[in-house]
């Protein structure tokens, strides 16, 4: 890996009904996402510039995949106040575990978040 690289290049979250969990995370970033089907799995990607190098990835549903609170760890994109998505997480199902909480002033904020599917979702931004 060169320094140019992203340490992440693909996530995929875990999702028990695609439908609902596209909903949830359309909902409260006020985006579209692509539904997809591929190699048997049920997917819904989060809008991306192709083939740019930077990070993106999508709600998957599929025997393999398995939705948890425990584990990994993801932190989505709430820039620029991730204020504005975390007050709409209850409205859409989800439950907010972790409400926003400076980090410092260098690095910003954090929030957590329990989707709709059962997994633990971590919010950053930098105001």
């Amino acid at each position: 890996m060169t320094a140019k690289e992203n340490s992440i290049n693909w996530f995929e979250i875990s999702v028990l009904d695609i439908k609902r969990a596209t909903k949830f995370y359309e909902t409260i970033f006020s985006i579209k996402m692509e539904p997809n089907e591929m190699m048997g799995r049920k997917m819904a990607f989060f809008p991306a510039e192709d083939m740019s190098g930077k990070v993106s990835g999508g709600l998957v549903q599929s025997g393999q995949h398995k939705p948890s609170a425990e584990g990994v760890v993801l932190y989505l994109n709430g820039n620029p106040d991730l204020g504005v998505a975390l007050g709409k997480v209850e409205k859409a199902g989800g439950k907010v575990v972790m409400p926003k909480t400076k980090i410092t002033d260098e690095i910003g904020h954090m929030a957590f978040f329990i989707d709709t599917e059962g997994n633990s979702i971590g919010l950053h931004s930098n105001k």
